[in-house]
């Protein structure tokens, strides 16, 4: 097994390499062998300066956060950190690839910094719910000063070494091998041919006053009042002016450790982990991905080119294929005007448009797309278009092609089937808009080959998306959860709530919009028609609700016909939505002719039944083998659906509610609709041996 840390001696210099791939993690041997080499090279008469390095990708990426939730192994980072501040003997750090949490702050402990061309530096701990805890908070802003140290806590996005070195985070940045350019630099310190700087003269010179200026204007941002890191930051930024060092890393100690027991901290951690756990497949270890350069779209709606824009951004080229010249023509004109606000505001530079502009075309011939290597069909949510659809491009495309559907409930063995090459077909569900949200559904057909699965991946990660494979079943993982989501909020609509009452229970819960303006947002017709779809093999015996497709029967089809759930005058483009005493009184109406009286329902239980359904249906999903594990079904509720990040997705708030507890809510409500919500077998398992959805998680990794 290689060592964690290698000590290797270099003519009076101590090199200190760091070896825990993939991406030099800094867990406890790491931070024990880090300890350990300082020392020796302290205690070596013929060192006289010691670099800092790391073997393989990266210098270290941060801290092994899976550490987190274990008793605490020594030394601490910040021990570690102390320790190279100190050392005897001058340290240099040679920073490339990601130098991120932990990472920055072990290098911000050294006397002297390179970084090489295309390193990337940052302490993102604020999307974890936690702060940089080795004494970040302290040197930094000592460092650069308050403002710029602020903004790049809060923001928690990395920087360029070009920047890192205009601010003053690292001396210099250098084009070859900085291993071997910080080696120059420590020999020629220890032959006196180099000045190494002074602590005190590093120092920033910012005033007192415009040091605190900072902190007020941080302050007086706009925080989400969730997350309670951001003001901790602030905090030891202020402390770090007010208070004597070691008093303020006292501060920043305890911060850390308030911080990492709130369960925001707890769940984003859970989240940055569940994300990771998605991406690994081990069932594709040794499976290559095929090559993807040139994509084919069919279908110019909404989602086609919001998946058109996607591929172009990742800088694929692009066929899109419509039906007729005008209909082409629009979907292109969108795709324009889309670029064009992107420039606007500041996201795409007029160069970047050009560029992505250059790389698609538009066809009305599917023969076009013969020389496509990947093509994701987009069509209408209707089988036997979609089927058609596949057999021609089964007929067209290159024998190696892989062949998508973005198909959101559709049975994709089916199309498959219809393509006559059924080994090269499978489902990739995006969500819209596309070019936006940051989920992908994965969906092997039964005769998918595992090197089209593997493509589906590797794009997945060229887009800037997390992708989560599911089973083959009617609504796949997403629009499953969605669906009992729905349904609960359904039932209680009936019972006595009004849609208003139940989307400001759930924004108050933390999701930016509740189930019904989502709902209008989406087209009432596309779950409508679903329903329809569905009819044949509904239970007659069941709960149905109706409300939804009356209000679709009277043309109120959402945000797109200016009437839904709720109102929209004028101003719905901006977002305006108005509550409607129309749609009141047809649910009262529908309330009067089913012989339901209405009765108060409090926030509180809207709450809690929306997350049991959710909870429910994750066991189901669990149980049928459509979710590898529960954390797959998280992903897909934070990545895909607005669930909040904060709360880790709706498995893991179980798990802080309790599954006793939920368990025992869901045999209550059992009572009035036994279907609905009878607890799967999955639950009184888990509650039997002590176990929880966060046990299954591990035990998937472990496996």
């Amino acid at each position: 097994m290689t060592e964690p840390v290698r000590y290797l001696g270099h003519g009076g210099i101590a090199i200190v390499e760091i070896g825990n791939p993939p991406v030099n993690a800094l867990s406890a041997p790491v931070r024990r062998g880090l300890i350990d080499a300082i020392a020796r090279a302290g205690r070596d008469p013929e060192v006289r300066a010691i670099v800092m390095t790391a073997a393989g990708r990266t210098w270290p990426a941060g801290a092994d956060i899976r550490e987190f939730d274990l008793p605490p192994t020594g030394p601490t980072l910040a021990e570690v950190c102390d320790a190279i501040e100190t050392s005897a003997k001058p340290v240099v750090s040679a920073l490339f690839g990601t130098a991120l949490g932990g990472g920055l702050e072990i290098a911000l402990a050294a006397q002297l910094r390179l970084a090489e061309a295309g390193t990337r530096l940052g302490l993102p701990e604020v999307t974890l719910g936690i702060l940089p805890g080795a004494g970040g908070t302290q040197r930094l802003p000592r460092l650069i000063g308050a403002e710029a140290a602020l903004a790049m806590m809060l923001g928690g996005k990395p920087i360029s070494a070009e920047r890192a070195e205009a601010l003053g985070i690292v001396d210099a940045v250098v084009p070859g091998d900085v291993t071997d350019a910080a080696t120059r630099l420590a020999v020629a310190i220890a032959g006196g041919e180099a000045p190494l700087p002074d602590a005190e003269e590093r120092r920033t010179r910012q005033s007192a006053a415009v040091w605190l200026d900072a902190v007020a204007k941080a302050r007086a941002q706009p925080l989400d009042p969730h997350l309670p890191a951001p003001r901790k930051i602030i905090d030891c930024v202020e402390a770090a002016l007010l208070l004597p060092e070691a008093e303020g890393h006292a501060f920043e100690a305890e911060a850390l450790a308030e911080l990492k027991a709130t369960p925001q901290s707890r769940a984003l951690r859970h989240a940055f982990l569940a994300e990771r756990r998605a991406a690994r497949q081990p069932g594709l270890k040794g499976v290559a991905p095929l090559p993807v350069t040139r994509v084919g779209v069919v279908g110019g709606g909404l989602m086609g080119t919001g998946i058109a824009m996607a591929m172009l951004a990742a800088g694929l080229r692009v066929m899109l294929v419509e039906q007729t010249p005008d209909t082409l023509a629009a979907a292109l004109g969108r795709i324009a005007s889309a670029h064009d606000r992107a420039v606007q505001k500041g996201r795409l530079s007029p160069e970047a448009r050009e560029a992505e502009w250059d790389r698609i075309a538009g066809t009305t011939l599917l023969s076009e797309l013969d020389s496509a290597e990947l093509i994701v069909e987009a069509v209408i949510e209707d089988e036997k278009v979609k089927a058609r659809v596949f057999a021609d491009l089964g007929r067209i495309a290159s024998p190696q092609a892989i062949l998508a559907t973005n198909t959101s409930y559709l049975d994709v063995n089916r199309l498959a089937e219809a393509s006559g090459r059924p080994a090269r077909v499978l489902g990739l569900h995006f969500f819209s808009p596309a070019n936006v949200m940051k989920l992908v559904e994965i969906i092997p057909a039964d005769m998918t080959d595992p090197a089209a699965v593997a493509t589906g991946f590797a794009l997945a990660k060229r887009l800037g998306k997390h992708a989560v494979r599911s089973g083959n079943r009617d609504g796949f993982i997403g629009n499953r959860i969605l669906t009992a989501y729905r349904t609960a909020a359904d039932f209680l609509l009936e019972d006595g709530a009004s849609p208003y009452d139940i989307d400001r229970a759930m924004v108050a819960f933390g999701f930016p919009l509740g189930p019904y303006r989502v709902a209008d947002m989406a087209g009432l017709d596309i779950s409508w028609a679903r329903r329809k779809r569905l009819a044949p093999t509904r239970d007659p015996a069941a709960r149905y609700v109706a409300i939804g497709d009356l209000l679709c029967e009277i043309g109120r089809l959402g945000r797109k016909s200016g009437r839904g759930y709720y109102r929209y005058d004028g101003d719905a483009e901006g977002g305006g939505a108005k509550e409607d005493p129309e749609v009141l009184a047809l649910i009262a109406r529908e309330r009067e002719r089913k012989g339901i009286v209405a009765r108060p329902v409090q926030a509180g239980e809207i709450r809690g039944r929306l997350l049991a359904a959710m909870a429910n249906e994750g066991v189901r999903l669990l149980q049928e083998g459509i979710a590898r594990c529960p954390s797959d079904i998280d992903v897909v509720m934070m990545a895909g659906y607005a669930y909040p990040r904060w709360r880790g997705g709706p498995m893991m708030t179980a798990d802080e509610v309790g599954l006793l507890a939920l368990r025992d809510q869901l045999r209550r409500f059992a009572r009035e609709d036994e279907e609905f919500w009878r607890p799967g077998p999955l639950w009184d398992e888990l509650i039997k041996n002590g176990a929880n959805f966060a046990s299954l998680n591990r035990a998937f990794d472990e496996a």
